[in-house]
Protein backbone atom coordinates (compact mmCIF):
# COMPACT_ATOMS: atom_id res chain seq x y z
CA UNK A 1 0.00 0.00 0.00
CA UNK A 2 1.06 3.48 -0.36
CA UNK A 3 0.62 4.62 3.58
CA UNK A 4 4.18 5.48 4.84
CA UNK A 5 3.29 7.20 8.09
CA UNK A 6 0.91 6.86 11.49
CA UNK A 7 -0.24 8.94 14.36
CA UNK A 8 -2.82 8.88 16.89
CA UNK A 9 -4.20 11.02 18.81
CA UNK A 10 -5.35 9.41 22.47
CA UNK A 11 -8.26 12.20 23.24
CA UNK A 12 -10.28 10.47 20.08
CA UNK A 13 -8.53 7.46 19.95
CA UNK A 14 -8.07 8.09 16.29
CA UNK A 15 -5.07 6.41 14.17
CA UNK A 16 -4.17 8.56 11.05
CA UNK A 17 -2.75 6.76 8.36
CA UNK A 18 -0.81 8.63 5.53
CA UNK A 19 -0.76 8.13 1.88
CA UNK A 20 1.66 9.25 -0.54
CA UNK A 21 1.05 10.18 -4.03
CA UNK A 22 -1.77 12.25 -5.53
CA UNK A 23 -3.48 12.22 -8.79
CA UNK A 24 -3.20 16.71 -8.54
CA UNK A 25 -0.62 18.99 -8.04
CA UNK A 26 -1.51 21.42 -5.74
CA UNK A 27 0.25 24.50 -6.30
CA UNK A 28 -0.06 24.96 -2.29
CA UNK A 29 0.07 21.40 -1.04
CA UNK A 30 1.15 21.13 2.62
CA UNK A 31 3.13 18.09 1.84
CA UNK A 32 5.87 20.63 -0.04
CA UNK A 33 6.50 21.75 3.38
CA UNK A 34 6.38 18.83 5.39
CA UNK A 35 5.58 14.89 4.26
CA UNK A 36 4.53 14.43 7.80
CA UNK A 37 1.78 15.05 10.52
CA UNK A 38 1.57 18.91 10.84
CA UNK A 39 0.45 18.29 14.84
CA UNK A 40 4.48 16.61 15.36
CA UNK A 41 6.44 19.40 17.40
CA UNK A 42 9.43 17.76 17.34
CA UNK A 43 11.43 19.01 14.77
CA UNK A 44 13.09 15.75 13.62
CA UNK A 45 9.72 15.15 12.05
CA UNK A 46 9.39 18.01 10.50
CA UNK A 47 10.64 18.51 6.32
CA UNK A 48 11.19 20.71 4.03
CA UNK A 49 10.72 18.58 1.43
CA UNK A 50 10.95 21.08 -1.47
CA UNK A 51 14.96 20.60 -1.34
CA UNK A 52 14.49 16.79 -1.04
CA UNK A 53 11.89 15.43 -3.27
CA UNK A 54 11.16 16.60 -6.97
CA UNK A 55 7.09 17.59 -7.11
CA UNK A 56 6.51 14.81 -9.42
CA UNK A 57 7.06 12.69 -6.72
CA UNK A 58 4.12 13.78 -4.71
CA UNK A 59 2.23 13.30 -7.26
CA UNK A 60 3.41 9.56 -8.71
CA UNK A 61 6.02 7.44 -6.40
CA UNK A 62 6.69 5.09 -9.45
CA UNK A 63 8.21 8.25 -11.27
CA UNK A 64 10.88 8.09 -8.34
CA UNK A 65 14.32 7.23 -10.15
CA UNK A 66 15.94 6.98 -6.32
CA UNK A 67 14.29 5.67 -3.36
CA UNK A 68 12.00 7.55 -1.50
CA UNK A 69 12.68 9.13 2.05
CA UNK A 70 9.81 6.60 3.31
CA UNK A 71 8.77 3.10 3.74
CA UNK A 72 5.87 1.82 2.54
CA UNK A 73 3.82 -0.59 5.01
CA UNK A 74 1.84 -3.80 3.72
CA UNK A 75 -1.48 -4.45 4.68
CA UNK A 76 -0.48 -6.68 7.14
CA UNK A 77 1.79 -4.31 8.55
CA UNK A 78 -0.95 -1.66 8.97
CA UNK A 79 -3.32 -4.15 10.65
CA UNK A 80 -0.62 -5.02 13.03
CA UNK A 81 -0.02 -1.03 14.33
CA UNK A 82 -4.53 -0.94 14.27
CA UNK A 83 -4.14 -4.16 16.47
CA UNK A 84 -1.90 -2.57 18.96
CA UNK A 85 -3.32 0.85 19.28
CA UNK A 86 -7.00 -0.40 19.17
CA UNK A 87 -7.95 2.75 18.01
CA UNK A 88 -11.94 3.76 17.78
CA UNK A 89 -11.31 5.78 14.73
CA UNK A 90 -9.66 5.07 11.57
CA UNK A 91 -8.19 8.30 9.02
CA UNK A 92 -7.03 7.73 5.71
CA UNK A 93 -5.20 11.21 4.07
CA UNK A 94 -2.65 11.90 2.33
CA UNK A 95 -1.79 12.66 -0.21
CA UNK A 96 -5.06 11.20 -1.97
CA UNK A 97 -5.63 7.74 -0.54
CA UNK A 98 -8.25 6.91 -3.36
CA UNK A 99 -5.45 6.25 -5.69
CA UNK A 100 -4.42 3.29 -3.86
CA UNK A 101 -5.98 0.16 -5.31
CA UNK A 102 -6.30 -1.38 -2.18
CA UNK A 103 -7.64 1.30 0.31
CA UNK A 104 -11.36 -0.26 -0.07
CA UNK A 105 -10.18 -4.06 1.20
CA UNK A 106 -8.17 -1.93 4.18
CA UNK A 107 -11.47 -0.30 5.39
CA UNK A 108 -13.40 -3.35 4.52
CA UNK A 109 -10.27 -5.01 6.83
CA UNK A 110 -10.58 -2.69 9.72
CA UNK A 111 -14.29 -2.94 9.77
CA UNK A 112 -14.62 -6.48 10.02
CA UNK A 113 -11.48 -7.15 12.10
CA UNK A 114 -11.71 -3.86 14.85
CA UNK A 115 -15.43 -2.51 14.25
CA UNK A 116 -13.70 0.76 13.66
CA UNK A 117 -14.80 4.02 12.46
CA UNK A 118 -13.48 4.69 9.21
CA UNK A 119 -13.06 8.29 7.67
CA UNK A 120 -12.14 9.12 4.28
CA UNK A 121 -10.34 12.97 3.44
CA UNK A 122 -10.21 12.82 -0.45
CA UNK A 123 -10.07 15.61 -3.14
CA UNK A 124 -13.10 13.80 -4.47
CA UNK A 125 -11.84 13.45 -8.09
CA UNK A 126 -12.76 9.37 -7.49
CA UNK A 127 -14.14 7.57 -5.19
CA UNK A 128 -13.06 4.25 -3.82
CA UNK A 129 -15.97 1.32 -2.56
CA UNK A 130 -17.57 3.41 0.26
CA UNK A 131 -19.37 0.00 2.16
CA UNK A 132 -16.85 0.34 4.86
CA UNK A 133 -16.46 4.20 5.17
CA UNK A 134 -18.68 5.81 7.70
CA UNK A 135 -17.10 9.62 7.22
CA UNK A 136 -16.07 11.15 4.23
CA UNK A 137 -14.63 14.85 3.81
CA UNK A 138 -14.18 15.97 0.67
CA UNK A 139 -11.57 18.80 -0.14
CA UNK A 140 -13.02 21.12 -2.58
CA UNK A 141 -10.35 23.50 -3.46
CA UNK A 142 -12.41 25.76 -6.29
CA UNK A 143 -15.87 25.97 -7.41
CA UNK A 144 -14.93 27.71 -10.55
CA UNK A 145 -13.55 25.69 -12.77
CA UNK A 146 -11.04 27.23 -14.26
CA UNK A 147 -9.45 28.33 -11.08
CA UNK A 148 -9.82 24.73 -9.94
CA UNK A 149 -7.65 23.97 -12.78
CA UNK A 150 -5.06 26.20 -11.86
CA UNK A 151 -4.44 25.40 -8.73
CA UNK A 152 -4.43 21.57 -9.07
CA UNK A 153 -4.25 20.88 -12.26
CA UNK A 154 -7.58 19.03 -13.08
CA UNK A 155 -11.33 19.91 -13.71
CA UNK A 156 -13.54 20.12 -10.81
CA UNK A 157 -16.55 18.64 -12.69
CA UNK A 158 -16.20 14.73 -11.15
CA UNK A 159 -15.73 15.97 -8.02
CA UNK A 160 -19.00 18.49 -7.89
CA UNK A 161 -20.22 15.35 -9.07
CA UNK A 162 -19.31 12.89 -6.66
CA UNK A 163 -20.43 15.22 -3.78
CA UNK A 164 -23.78 14.48 -4.49
CA UNK A 165 -23.39 11.02 -4.97
CA UNK A 166 -21.71 10.42 -1.82
CA UNK A 167 -24.63 12.34 -0.62
CA UNK A 168 -27.12 10.46 -1.88
CA UNK A 169 -25.18 7.20 -1.35
CA UNK A 170 -25.05 7.55 2.65
CA UNK A 171 -21.83 8.42 4.36
CA UNK A 172 -21.66 11.16 6.58
CA UNK A 173 -20.27 13.99 4.46
CA UNK A 174 -18.36 17.11 5.29
CA UNK A 175 -16.80 19.29 2.93
CA UNK A 176 -13.39 21.52 3.11
CA UNK A 177 -11.68 24.23 1.95
CA UNK A 178 -8.61 26.37 1.50
CA UNK A 179 -8.51 29.95 2.25
CA UNK A 180 -5.79 31.57 0.49
CA UNK A 181 -5.84 35.32 -0.09
CA UNK A 182 -6.04 36.82 -3.62
CA UNK A 183 -6.90 33.94 -5.10
CA UNK A 184 -9.34 31.28 -2.90
CA UNK A 185 -10.63 34.22 -1.22
CA UNK A 186 -14.41 35.07 0.17
CA UNK A 187 -16.41 35.12 -3.14
CA UNK A 188 -15.03 31.97 -4.25
CA UNK A 189 -15.97 30.40 -0.67
CA UNK A 190 -19.30 31.60 -1.41
CA UNK A 191 -19.72 30.06 -4.34
CA UNK A 192 -18.48 26.74 -2.89
CA UNK A 193 -21.49 27.49 0.06
CA UNK A 194 -24.03 27.84 -2.41
CA UNK A 195 -23.24 25.19 -4.22
CA UNK A 196 -23.01 22.86 -0.77
CA UNK A 197 -26.44 24.14 -0.08
CA UNK A 198 -27.58 23.67 -2.93
CA UNK A 199 -27.12 20.03 -1.95
CA UNK A 200 -28.18 19.78 1.53
CA UNK A 201 -27.76 23.36 3.55
CA UNK A 202 -27.04 20.72 6.69
CA UNK A 203 -23.39 19.86 5.33
CA UNK A 204 -20.95 20.72 7.36
CA UNK A 205 -18.58 23.08 6.22
CA UNK A 206 -14.85 23.96 7.51
CA UNK A 207 -12.54 26.71 6.05
CA UNK A 208 -9.14 26.03 6.40
CA UNK A 209 -6.03 29.06 6.52
CA UNK A 210 -4.00 28.50 3.93
CA UNK A 211 -0.25 27.86 5.12
CA UNK A 212 2.68 29.29 2.62
CA UNK A 213 4.42 26.40 1.59
CA UNK A 214 8.09 27.12 -0.36
CA UNK A 215 7.54 28.13 -4.52
CA UNK A 216 4.50 30.00 -3.51
CA UNK A 217 4.15 34.19 -2.78
CA UNK A 218 0.19 33.56 -1.36
CA UNK A 219 0.06 34.87 2.33
CA UNK A 220 -1.71 32.85 5.51
CA UNK A 221 -5.24 35.05 5.94
CA UNK A 222 -5.48 37.29 9.06
CA UNK A 223 -8.45 35.96 11.66
CA UNK A 224 -10.61 38.72 10.10
CA UNK A 225 -10.60 37.36 6.58
CA UNK A 226 -10.94 34.12 7.55
CA UNK A 227 -14.24 35.13 10.06
CA UNK A 228 -15.66 37.20 7.04
CA UNK A 229 -15.33 34.47 4.70
CA UNK A 230 -16.95 32.29 7.55
CA UNK A 231 -19.92 34.72 7.58
CA UNK A 232 -20.03 34.87 3.84
CA UNK A 233 -20.55 30.59 3.98
CA UNK A 234 -23.25 31.20 6.52
CA UNK A 235 -25.88 32.93 4.64
CA UNK A 236 -26.20 29.40 2.83
CA UNK A 237 -25.08 26.89 5.17
CA UNK A 238 -26.25 25.88 8.88
CA UNK A 239 -22.90 24.54 10.22
CA UNK A 240 -19.92 26.72 9.20
CA UNK A 241 -16.12 26.41 10.75
CA UNK A 242 -12.97 27.40 10.64
CA UNK A 243 -8.97 26.41 11.31
CA UNK A 244 -6.25 29.27 11.51
CA UNK A 245 -4.04 26.65 11.37
CA UNK A 246 -2.64 27.27 14.73
CA UNK A 247 -5.22 25.04 16.21
CA UNK A 248 -3.50 22.64 18.51
CA UNK A 249 -5.14 19.30 19.00
CA UNK A 250 -6.81 18.10 21.94
CA UNK A 251 -4.10 15.36 23.27
CA UNK A 252 -0.56 14.90 22.13
CA UNK A 253 -0.07 13.69 18.53
CA UNK A 254 2.21 10.35 18.82
CA UNK A 255 4.02 9.10 15.68
CA UNK A 256 3.67 5.41 15.92
CA UNK A 257 5.67 4.74 12.25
Amino acid sequence: MNVYHITYEPHMETAYLYFWGCNFSCRGCIRRKNIYDIHLRAEKYRSNISNLIPSEWLEDPRKASEPLPVKFLSLSEITDVVNDLKPKRVTCLGGEPSIDPDLSDLFAGLKKSFRTYNTLLTNGYRLPVLDAVDEIQISLKAFDNRLHRFFTGKSNSSILKNLRSVYAYGPKLRVESIFIPGLIDEEEIEAIARFIADIDAQIPYRIDAFIPVPGTDWRRPTPQEIEDATSAAGEYLKNVSYLCGKERPRSQIRKIV
